[in-house]
């Protein structure tokens, strides 16, 4: 793999990663989203937004990455490639009333934002904190 390709990974090389961290679902339709927001009642749903082009996405990515715990299995993780799937990120600002960022983090639940953040204030301590007080 050339350097172009390390630095500019699809969302399907992301998600398809082998390893034992995130579990991410791809986000890739505006219909996926809505039964993401429907289906947050039963459990709380991570979006993750990320810029497969943008240095600062793809960093706070590996931070979030790395400090993961496996400690929660009734949370979704969703990763939507913004550049690829731009009406998807344009649906999430629109149905759930938010501000596009990159990279941006959104916690559901119950058809509500818990939790939003974006560049370097997104923190996997403290979105597992969040996700673990809504089993």
């Amino acid at each position: 793999m050339g350097f172009m390709d390390k630095l500019f990974k699809t969302q399907r090389d992301i998600v398809k990663k082998e390893w034992t961290g995130i579990q991410w679902e791809p986000l890739e339709s505006v219909d996926q989203l809505d039964n993401i927001i429907n289906n947050s009642t039963f459990k709380p749903k991570v979006i993750f937004k990320h810029s497969t082009r943008c240095g600062i996405s793809r960093m706070v990515l590996n931070q979030f990455e790395k400090g993961y715990e496996k400690n929660e299995d009734d949370v979704t993780y969703y990763f939507l490639d913004l550049l690829n799937f731009r009406d998807v990120s344009n649906a999430v600002a629109e149905k759930l009333n938010v501000v596009h960022q990159s990279p941006q983090l959104i916690i559901l639940y119950n058809k509500e934002i818990l939790h939003i953040e974006s560049h370097q204030g997104i923190d996997i301590k403290k979105v597992q904190e969040i996700v673990t007080h809504k089993k």
